[in-house]
């Protein structure tokens, strides 16, 4: 009998979008013979996540999972919202969610590699729900948050189930204070940033290219005015850029904090909430975004091209 080593199994798996343990069983199966074990797979159905591997999913769901301490959003895609609103799908993300959320991790690989509860990875989990349900799925992307004290606020729009939907944010309040009072607060933040999506906390989170690239239009279009003129219209034209984009000085979009920056609303709360407050961290994830989607197909060339017609 061959001796069936890691790599054996880690290159079949590679070629066929199988689980890791049914690798193994292929090869034990056909004494190690790639090309058959691959066979093996196709004939017992469990290759069919590397058929459907090269299409584009941008479908699929936002995660979240909240504990007192700790958030983690991750996204889940799949090819259709059809997929989305299956109930088996629904279940993997959530889980991946919890294992994220248990193990402390926000890196996609590591979380791909970690266990699944019921056996195997979560990348096995992710495989063979491809082979059950049909279609590609993709464990896109993950993050979190976490306070030494304080809450962790969250909402979820179009929600489908328990922290499932399309866009998923999270916010992390530090603070000693009341957790009455910061609760509703992180939870209006969330909406905020749900609504309004910032790009950055403040503007030290900036990507440096996004700033330079805002420097360089404020600068073209007030192009032949004096150097320190110019300065000024670029700085002030910096100051309006970073109200538009950074959390902490945009203005609420809740009636009751009419005309206050977050930063502010943050602020005035400490008095009710008896401790300072520290708006630490913000994760925003809307549902593909950033994924250059397919165009959509025209059915009825479809159709025809299927009997062989054309228009």
């Amino acid at each position: 009998m061959a001796n069936i080593t890691a790599a054996m199994v880690k290159d079949l798996r590679e070629k066929t979008g199988a689980g890791m343990m049914d690798c193994k069983t292929a090869l034990t199966e056909t004494d190690g013979d790639i090309e058959a074990a691959i066979d093996w797979l196709r004939k017992k159905g469990l290759s069919k996540a590397a058929k459907k591997s090269g299409r584009i999913a941008a479908e699929g769901l936002i995660a979240l999972a909240v504990s007192a301490k700790d958030g983690v959003a991750i996204e889940v895609n799949s090819e259709t919202d059809f997929v989305a609103r299956n109930e088996e799908f629904q279940a993997l993300a959530h889980t991946i969610a919890l294992v994220a959320l248990e193990k402390g991790l926000a890196d996609v690989e590591a979380l791909k590699g970690t266990h699944y509860p019921g056996g195997g990875t979560v990348g096995d989990a992710i495989a063979n729900a491809i082979a059950t349900i049909g279609e590609n799925m993709t464990l896109r992307r993950s993050a979190s948050v976490h306070v030494e004290s304080g809450v962790i606020g969250h909402y979820v729009h179009n929600a489908i189930g328990e922290g499932l939907g399309k866009i998923g944010v999270l916010v992390a309040l530090e603070s000693k204070g009341n957790g009455e009072v910061l609760a509703p607060l992180a939870k209006q933040i969330a909406l905020h940033v749900a609504a309004v999506n910032p790009m950055a906390l403040d503007s030290s989170g900036l990507d440096p290219a996004v700033v330079a690239r805002e420097k360089g239009v404020l600068a073209e279009k007030n192009a032949g005015k004096p150097a320190n003129v110019l300065e000024k219209i670029v700085e002030s034209g910096l100051k309006t850029f970073y109200k538009e984009v950074c959390l902490v000085d945009q203005p609420s979009i809740h009636a009751e904090h009419a005309n206050k920056t977050i930063a502010q609303v943050v602020k005035e709360a400490e008095k009710s909430a008896g401790a300072p407050i520290v708006l630490k961290a913000f994760v925003r994830f809307a549902l593909g975004e950033g994924i250059e989607k397919a165009p959509e197909a025209d059915f009825a060339a479809e159709v025809a091209a299927a009997a062989g017609q054309t228009h």
